[in-house]
């Protein structure tokens, strides 16, 4: 079989998997927080969780995996449907006590965007891009 000229499309990141150190800490953020529901637990030390399209996996370290190493995780992208959501998320997170990284804000390109972070540092970005908000 030969190679296509042109990759078939996907749907997009719709997984994403971290190692954390505190599961416990990091389920409660992401179900009560973020809204995320428990779908699996494959062990103690696993866990996945979805919300919409999105599935999250949690895999739980010892403590001294990953110590001293710089994650190559630069972010996670929360995909919202109106530039109004980005800033009902921002206020939500804010009355849960969660400090932003950045404000809001409007981007060259018309997406609209801020970032925050869970429990264990990993950041995540609140999003609408209009190419793919409609998706």
């Amino acid at each position: 079989m030969s190679a296509p000229s042109q990759p078939p499309p996907t749907k997009g990141i719709r997984h994403v998997a971290l190692f954390v150190h505190d599961l416990g800490v990091m389920e409660r953020f992401y179900a009560e927080v973020l809204g995320y529901a428990v779908e699996w637990r494959p062990s103690e030390r696993e866990l996945y969780m979805t919300r919409g399209a999105d599935n999250l996996a949690l895999h739980a370290v010892d403590a001294q995996v990953g110590q001293g190493r710089e994650s190559r995780l630069d972010h996670i992208g929360l995909l919202m449907a109106t530039p109004e959501d980005v800033d009902a998320w921002a206020a939500w997170l804010e009355s849960r006590g969660i400090a932003l990284d950045t404000r809001p804000r409007l981007h060259r390109d018309g997406a609209k965007s801020f970032y925050a972070r869970d429990p264990e540092g990993n950041r995540i970005q609140f999003i609408w891009h209009p190419p793919i908000a409609d998706t």
